[in-house]
């Protein structure tokens, strides 16, 4: 079963990896960001996720999940790893997140921390950029293409549970209602979304 499930995971990879690239309304992101900052938190970041692949498995599908999960509701700014508060409900406790694996949230805050202790780059590189970085890597480590990742995201200031609702298309939707879904919901949707959702579907489905 394990390598019909890779095979799976490689094709949709390789189409998840087309919402990383660049998009003109991300115009301020670009290669080579951290370049004077931090210049080794890419191979920082691929070596945390190499060591928590090598622990389990569920480190890949959980990082990809986790990565779509933050996009589809404010973009791509990390704002599903926030923790809730006395005073807030948080993305990552309304109820179409309650099962992203911890590894997923795990790796992106072993990174964060293993790129922070490098001299020089404290409080320089974003959990966003770190989460998106991780997610190529996974996908690279487990056969997949690698591709250069455009940097520059800045951390979301809000996250609230109540800006999940609807904002996820849900793993039971046919391909019509998931075509409906994205044109009504999405500001410009295209290719991109239907890659994500994909991934999305098949992670589900391990």
């Amino acid at each position: 079963m394990a390598a019909p499930h890779l095979h799976l995971l490689l094709v949709l990879s390789l189409a998840l990896s087309l919402c990383l690239l660049p998009d003109t309304a991300r115009a301020q992101l670009r290669q080579n960001y951290y370049a004077s900052s931090c210049p080794r938190v890419e191979s920082i970041v691929r070596g945390v996720v190499q060591n928590k692949i090598k622990q389990t498995f569920v480190t890949i599908p959980a990082t990809l999940r986790l990565f779509f999960h933050d996009c589809f509701v404010q973009g791509c700014d990390a704002s599903v790893i926030v923790a809730s508060t006395a005073t807030n409900k948080a993305e990552k406790d309304h109820s179409d997140n309650l099962s992203l694996a911890g590894d997923g949230f795990d790796t992106v805050i072993k990174a964060k921390a293993a790129v922070d202790a490098t001299p020089g780059c404290r409080n320089k590189v974003s959990c966003a950029d770190i989460l998106a970085i991780a997610t190529r890597d996974v996908i690279a480590l487990s056969g997949g293409p690698s591709y250069p990742v455009e940097l520059g995201r800045l951390d979301g200031l809000s996250s609230t549970a109540a800006s999940v609702n609807g904002k996820l298309p849900q793993p039971t939707f046919t391909l019509n209602q998931l075509t409906a879904y994205v044109c009504c919901q999405r500001t410009h949707p295209n290719r991109h979304d239907c890659s994500l959702s994909g991934a999305h579907a098949w992670i589900l489905s391990l």
